[in-house]
C-alpha cells in the first residue's frame, strides 16, 4: 500500500511530489495525458517570482526535473474513482486498482466552451482553445479572441505575433485582466475589441469563415469575416470522477485552509479546488500545504 497517491502532473502535483517526496512518503503520481497541465500551453508567464519571462511548457519542465530528482515515479493512467475504505483509499485507475493511506486531487481544470452552433462542428478546424497551439497555423489571417480575462487578452497578445488582425469579442463594457496587459491590448493597432458582444454562431463549410456577434445592450448584429477563433472564457473542473467529496455548484472540491475535503485522506489543491485565485504560484502553495497536512493525517494512522 502506498502513503499517498497524488492525481495530476501539473504545478500542484508536482509540488506536492517534491514535498511528499522530501518527507519519505511512498508515493507516486497518476497522470492520463501528458505533464504539465494547462499552463504548459501558455506563451508566456511573467509573475512567477524568480522568472521575468518563461514559457508554461519550460516552468513545467523545470517542475518536473526538480521532482525526479527525488525518485518521482509517474503512471500514465485515468483515475475513474475514489474510494473511501475507512484506513485507506482505492484509487480506480484504467490501469487496475491502487490501495493507499491518502490521496491529494490535482486534476486541474479544462477550457470552458461557448456552446454554440458550429463551435464543436469546427473545433480543430478553425475553432481552437490554445493560441500556443494553434496561433501558427493562422499566419496572416484574421481571427477572433473571446473572454475579458488575463488567458483572453494575453493570448490575444500573443497572436499579434503572427495573424492579421484580432476582434477580441467581450461581454462587458471592461476588461478583466491584469492592468499591465490591458494597456498593451488597448494600445494594440492589431486588436479592435467588440465591447457588450457575445458569439451567437460560428461559420463556414468545412472551416470556420466567419463569426456571428451580437451587441447584448442595442442586439445590433454583425458577422466577423474571419478564419478563426480562440475561446478563453474561463475553466471546468476535471472532478468529474470524484462523487465522494463535497464540490460546489460548479465541480470546483471544497476544501478548508488546510486542504482537507470532507473524506479525512482526501485532500484538493490547484485550479480543481474552489478558490478566488487560479494561478501557478497559488497551486504551489495549495499543495505544499495539502502534502503537509496529509503526512500528518499519515501519521496519526500508525
Amino acid at each position: 500500500m502506498k502513503d499517498l497517491i497524488i492525481v495530476g502532473a501539473g504545478p500542484a502535483g508536482f509540488t506536492a511530489a517534491i514535498y511528499g517526496l522530501r518527507a519519505k512518503l511512498d508515493l507516486f503520481m497518476l497522470e492520463k495525458t501528458g505533464p504539465g497541465g494547462q499552463i504548459a500551453l501558455s506563451d508566456v508567464i511573467e509573475n512567477y517570482p524568480g522568472y521575468s519571462s518563461i514559457s508554461g511548457l519550460e516552468l513545467m519542465q523545470k517542475f518536473e526535473e526538480h521532482a525526479k530528482k527525488f525518485g518521482l515515479e509517474i503512471q500514465s493512467s485515468e483515475v475513474t474513482g475514489v474510494e473511501d475504505r475507512g484506513d485507506y483509499k482505492l484509487v480506480k485507475t484504467t490501469s487496475g486498482d491502487i490501495e493507499t493511506k491518502a490521496v491529494i486531487i490535482c486534476s486541474g481544470a479544462k477550457p470552458r466552451k461557448l456552446d454554440v452552433p458550429g463551435e464543436k462542428e469546427f473545433t480543430g478546424r478553425g475553432v481552437s482553445y490554445c493560441a500556443t497551439c494553434d496561433g501558427f497555423f493562422f499566419k496572416g489571417k484574421d481571427v477572433v479572441t473571446v473572454g475579458g480575462g488575463d488567458t483572453a487578452v494575453k493570448e490575444s497578445l500573443f497572436l499579434t505575433k503572427m495573424v492579421n488582425k484580432v476582434f477580441l469579442v467581450h461581454r462587458r463594457d471592461a476588461l478583466r485582466a491584469e492592468k499591465i496587459i490591458q494597456e498593451k491590448a488597448l494600445t494594440s493597432p492589431k486588436i479592435n475589441i467588440k465591447w457588450d458582444a457575445v458569439v451567437t454562431e460560428i461559420k463556414g463549410n468545412t472551416k470556420v469563415e466567419g463569426v456571428a456577434i451580437k451587441n447584448v445592450k442595442t442586439g445590433a448584429e454583425e458577422v466577423l469575416p474571419v478564419q478563426g477563433i480562440f475561446i478563453f472564457v474561463g475553466i471546468v473542473p476535471n472532478t468529474g470522477f470524484l462523487n465522494l467529496v463535497d464540490k460546489d455548484e460548479a465541480g470546483f472540491v471544497k476544501v478548508n485552509k488546510k486542504m482537507e475535503t470532507n473524506i479525512p485522506g482526501i485532500f484538493a489543491a490547484g485550479d480543481c479546488r474552489d478558490t478566488p485565485l487560479r494561478q501557478v504560484v497559488t497551486a504551489v502553495g495549495d499543495a505544499a500545504i495539502a502534502v503537509t497536512s496529509a503526512e500528518t493525517y499519515i501519521e496519526r494512522l500508525k
